[in-house]
């Protein structure tokens, strides 16, 4: 029997809505959000192509690596006769960074860089577009929300912040784990974000634009912080922008985003999540080890987070930096000097609240019988447990019902 409009608004007056609402219909949106203080700006970086986990830390004590690897693995800390730069720079006496991750260490030396090696999702599907689809909306299989984790996140939990730019995906479209009820803008350029048009008109707009917005009515809020937004974004110029410390962003797409989400942290605008996106991974063919194509990536991802970890140096106590890849590659390389799709990945974390200088999870080993499928480096944490303590833990966000529907993360303790 269906349930009527009269039907619920009784039960809801006797406190019986929950028992009448029909099970198959969403609750969701009737669920109350949670409120809390902003906590940490995540900055989460997507290697997209299936980044080879197995070259980014490198499980140097490991003799089967190297059995598996004859031309691709990274050279020992201590091997003889490869020069410093192309070895793996050692973190605890088993794994090791890729050489060209090197301007990391600093961070890993401080306690605010940690990596969860043998992550990943459930899927084995070893498809680019399912595993990234299912990633990004944080979900096992293709039936569950539309919506995004991050985009879910956002949608409950209440911080007060009525900034346009709360959240932000660095390129010419939002990301799908941004998209959801609470607005997320693509953003190429800072100097992009303003009011176009005739100068005369732009200001005639903005005059009745402050007008307007300072009213007492429910839309004067949000409107003051849009105007208070874009007036910040007009006097920030990011070509002319000088990082703290020293720090050298590279010069690449990726490093001109970084470099703009520093600014946009310092300016204060409201910022409290940004993505953005770093392709290129999907290395079949001549994939290199030391160097090559894999070590040219991996070169622009440590430069620009290395840089930005320098530059707001200052702000570290609400910086978090999480990367993620759909999924790792085959532990054997290939005929064609490269490796095929794998499974089990590895995640990097930066931040003052990262409890660093570890490598976290349970390593599953890379002898034939530890191998898993067609010979892939198994997963042992699920990589909604290290997003789910991230949303809990410094995001102030508990609602991970909401956020990961349908699973209950298990904290690695990767954070502070």
């Amino acid at each position: 029997m269906l349930t009527t409009r009269r039907t619920l608004l009784q039960a809801a007056a006797q406190g019986l809505a929950a028992a009448a609402w029909p099970s198959w219909m969403p609750r969701l949106a009737f669920a109350p959000r949670h409120t809390a203080p902003r906590g940490d700006v995540l900055v989460c970086i997507f290697q997209r192509g299936a980044a080879d986990a197995l070259n980014v830390v490198v499980p140097h004590g490991e003799a089967a690596y190297y059995q598996l690897r004859p031309t691709l693995a990274i050279p020992r800390p201590d091997a003889r006769g490869v020069a410093a730069g192309a070895r793996a720079q050692d973190l605890d006496g088993f794994f090791g960074l890729h050489p060209a991750l090197a301007p990391l260490l600093p961070a890993w030396q401080a306690g605010h860089l940690a990596a969860v090696h043998a992550c990943g999702a459930p899927d084995e599907s070893r498809s680019h577009f399912q595993a990234m689809e299912l990633m990004e909306r944080g979900v096992a299989e293709p039936a569950g929300p539309a919506s995004g984790w991050i985009g879910r996140h956002l949608g409950a939990l209440d911080t007060g912040n009525a900034s346009p730019l709360r959240a932000i995906g660095l390129g010419e479209q939002v990301p799908r784990s941004l998209q959801g009820t609470v607005p997320a803008a693509a953003l190429r350029s800072i100097a992009d974000f303003h009011l176009g048009g005739d100068p005369r008109a732009v200001n005639a707009l903005q005059g009745a634009l402050t007008v307007l917005y300072q009213g007492g009515d429910p839309l004067a809020g949000p409107g003051q912080a849009a105007l208070g937004v874009l007036d910040t974004l007009d006097r920030l110029d990011p070509t002319h922008y000088r990082p703290a410390a020293g720090a050298q962003y590279p010069d690449s797409d990726f490093g001109w985003g970084l470099r703009q989400v520093a600014m946009l942290i310092k300016a204060d605008v409201g910022l409290e999540v940004a993505c953005l996106d770093l392709g290129g991974w999907d290395t079949h063919i001549t994939q290199g080890g030391s160097a090559g194509q894999m070590a040219g990536l991996l070169a622009d991802l440590g430069a620009g987070v290395a840089a930005l970890y320098a530059d707001l140096a200052l702000h570290l106590d609400r910086l978090l930096v999480v990367t993620l890849s759909e999924f790792g590659r085959r532990a054997q390389e290939n005929g064609s000097l490269g490796t095929d799709h794998g499974h089990g990945s590895v995640m990097l974390l930066l931040g003052g609240g990262i409890a660093g200088g570890r490598v976290v999870g349970r390593w599953p080993g890379l002898a034939p019988d530890q191998l898993v499928g067609p010979g892939d480096l198994a997963v042992t944490t699920d990589y909604r447990d290290v997003l789910g303590e991230v949303v809990r833990q410094r995001l102030n966000n508990p609602r991970l019902d909401t956020v990961f529907p349908g699973y209950t993360p298990i904290f690695p303790g990767v954070t502070r």
